[in-house]
């Protein structure tokens, strides 16, 4: 027998209601670069006509654990939206400012054998 949510979580008391508030937040805040590109209506192949790549490459932006800040700055305008670097502490949040020159510069996009985001620094 199948319930629904509500069902589930009726007896739940008013701290862990608050608990699981702060978690879905959380959720809402941290996104992979595939999810953003989701949550934005995108497909990789729109993204890739945007940034003048081939669908694979962004693929590949995508499952990647390390890149060129470039990369990422120009995956993000790409989508609309501005990209930030922060330094974050107990109680305090720091812009790191070496990167702040990067989104003044608008993004170039230079083909080669291997199709690669970049952005003259």
């Amino acid at each position: 027998m199948t319930r629904s949510f509500s069902a589930l979580t009726k007896d739940l008391g008013p701290e862990r209601r608050e608990r699981i508030e702060q978690r879905k937040e959380q959720l809402r805040q941290e996104m992979t670069l595939a999810e953003l590109r989701r949550a934005f209506s995108l497909t990789q192949a729109t993204l890739a006509r945007t940034l003048n790549v081939k669908q694979a490459e962004i693929s590949k932006i995508e499952n990647r654990a390390d890149m060129l800040m470039s990369t990422l700055r120009n995956f993000v305008q790409a989508m609309g939206g501005d990209l930030e670097v922060r330094a974050v502490f107990p109680g305090r949040a720091i812009e790191i400012s070496t990167f702040s020159s990067l989104a003044s510069k608008p993004a170039k996009i230079r083909s080669g054998k291997k199709q690669q985001l970049l952005a003259e620094a």
